[in-house]
């Protein structure tokens, strides 16, 4: 009978031979866990097979999806840095040219579901191949469109939405079965979702910049489907597709799939998932709020205080404060999904409730910093940008770890369809609804000031209008909150699943918990954390 796991040091042996620690050989520290007496992975204690490991060239596969996803985004905003030239081009207006995101956001969220069932039963690198190859087809041909064909750049748009749908519901699950649960995974999600503020910086960037030296705003929807063809090479030669969950449960463990409506039935009653996708959904109002409203805001404060010159009523006001506030985005970015990616490898060993918590913690943060960069942009615009910058850091926080928290608490065989509840719910609810709100709220307010307001009630009205943000990051932390409550149980209910064992026999332990002593008293911790 398998003894149960149990802490040695390094210089412990047991047969007498050199000091060396089995499960972490390289190590000259304390040995994190000794084998089963019988040689059976104590990872895996039901199971008589060898420990699960990364898969070979998973790196290489990682880094390639994080190209991926990079391109993804720089795609995505590169029509935003030459929208004025789009428009000009077409004879359109801001209405017609608000289509553009409308028809991408549509087919993206409608495809979604479709994707995920995919993901979740099929080969997920011919997925991902053919969104690939459809988005970057799909861009490249919508440069070509003439005057006046402005409905067929609609419909490359909607097509690119479709190949970008099939990118974001399966990769975030590659990229975890190519890495073991714990710190290498929270460090692969968070390079994987660091593309995020980089890609959308980059985009906006490569497409003014293209536009400048070429000087045809087309030339710059070009560039991404050329890196998107060298992106396609790299996938379809090196990436590899483990079995899923293939990291999480020793090698040949059976993982049966059920009928869709029984995975939506389930993903649905499943308290973790749901809380913390409502508390993601947050984070995509407040984001979609600011990234259309808060340059705006910043420029009406502007004129009030009577630091610069009104903008002409029917014309684009071109300002720094886009530009600032796009580099201020790109970096509080960046800053919040590597803080958040390491505040989690470094807290999770020591507390089960770790990730729900940080994502609490970065919400409930943002939100008076949020509040304060609103009262102080009139009286000192420098505060406000501090504080937007600090606020937007803490609200970048999640991006890794929301993922992080869906593959502890869905099985592997329905990941894909959870990821895809995920995108449409926080797409649904947050950044696509919130920017019309938050404008038809500033003009329901901005109207009681009379036909002709000044600039002062325009900036007061938009400030008002933006009190929503704050107030729904605080809501979205309360709902991390409901998340951290309810996480340990539903990590443990997945991971027995995961094995074939049932979740409702209160009898079994989670498999991959192990007590260790920390701080003079034994504590339950994940297994991986401890050999990471």
């Amino acid at each position: 009978m398998a003894s149960g796991p149990e802490l040695l040091r390094a210089d412990d042996t047991g047969d007498g031979g050199s000091p060396s620690c089995p499960t972490a050989p390289h190590s000259d520290g304390p040995c994190p866990i000794a084998p089963h007496s019988d040689g059976s992975c104590p990872i895996a204690p039901h199971s008589d097979g060898p420990c699960p490991t990364a898969p070979p060239g998973a790196r290489l596969s990682i880094a390639i999806l994080c190209y991926i996803n990079l391109l993804n985004y720089m795609d995505r905003f590169t029509v935003a840095g030459v929208l004025p030239d789009v428009e000009d081009f077409f004879s359109i207006g801001d209405s017609s040219s608000g289509l553009l995101q409308t028809v991408f956001i549509g087919s993206y969220m409608v495809l979604a579901p479709l994707c995920g069932y995919w993901g979740d039963r099929k080969s997920r690198k011919r997925l991902l191949s053919l969104g690939l190859a459809l988005w970057a087809a799909a861009t490249m041909a919508g440069s070509f469109v003439p005057p006046q064909g402005f409905w067929a750049l609609l419909l490359a748009r909607a097509l690119v939405g479709a190949g970008e749908a099939a990118f974001s519901t399966v990769a975030p699950t590659l990229v975890a079965d190519l890495s073991p649960p714990g710190p290498p995974r929270s460090r692969a999600l968070g390079g994987f979702y660091l593309a995020v503020p980089l890609g959308s910086g980059l985009g906006y960037i490569t497409g003014a910049k293209v536009k400048e030296v070429a000087t045809d705003w087309r030339w710059a929807l070009r560039v991404t489907p050329v890196l998107g063809l060298v992106a396609l090479a790299l996938l379809v030669t090196l990436v590899t597709d483990p079995p899923r969950g293939g990291t999480e449960t020793p090698p040949g463990t059976p993982l049966t799939h059920s009928a869709w409506g029984s995975d939506l039935r389930d993903l649905l009653t499943n308290r973790s998932l749901v809380l913390s996708t409502l508390g993601f959904t947050a984070v995509a109002f407040v984001t979609g709020a600011l990234a259309l409203w808060a340059p705006a805001f910043l420029v009406r404060c502007r004129e009030a205080t009577g630091r610069g010159e009104p903008c002409p009523r029917g014309h684009r006001c071109e300002s720094s404060e886009s530009m600032l506030f796009g580099a201020l985005t790109v970096a509080s970015g960046v800053l919040g999904v590597g803080l958040g990616a390491e505040l989690s490898r470094r807290w999770s060993p020591h507390c089960p409730r770790a990730e729900p918590l940080l994502c609490a913690m970065g919400l409930l943060g943002a939100a008076p910093c949020l509040l304060l960069a609103i009262m102080a942009a009139r009286p000192s615009p420098t505060a406000a940008y501090i504080f937007i910058f600090l606020g937007e850091s803490l609200l970048s926080l999640n991006w890794a770890i929301v993922a992080e928290i869906l593959m502890h608490v869905v099985v592997p065989t329905r990941r894909s369809t959870a990821e895809a509840l995920q995108i449409i719910t926080s797409h649904l609810l947050g950044d696509a609804g919130s920017p019309v709100l938050v404008g038809a709220l500033s003009d329901w307010l901005r109207s009681s000031a009379g036909p002709a307001p000044s600039s002062l009630a325009a900036a007061r009205a938009l400030g008002l209008a933006l009190l929503l943000c704050p107030f729904v990051a605080a809501l979205g932390g309360g709902a991390f909150l409901g998340t951290a409550s309810a996480f340990p149980r539903d990590r443990r209910r997945a991971r027995l699943l995961a094995r074939g064992l049932d979740p409702d026999d209160e009898d079994l332990e989670d498999p991959d918990d192990l007590v260790v002593p920390q701080g003079g008293r034994p504590t339950k911790v994940p297994v991986a954390h401890v050999l990471s």
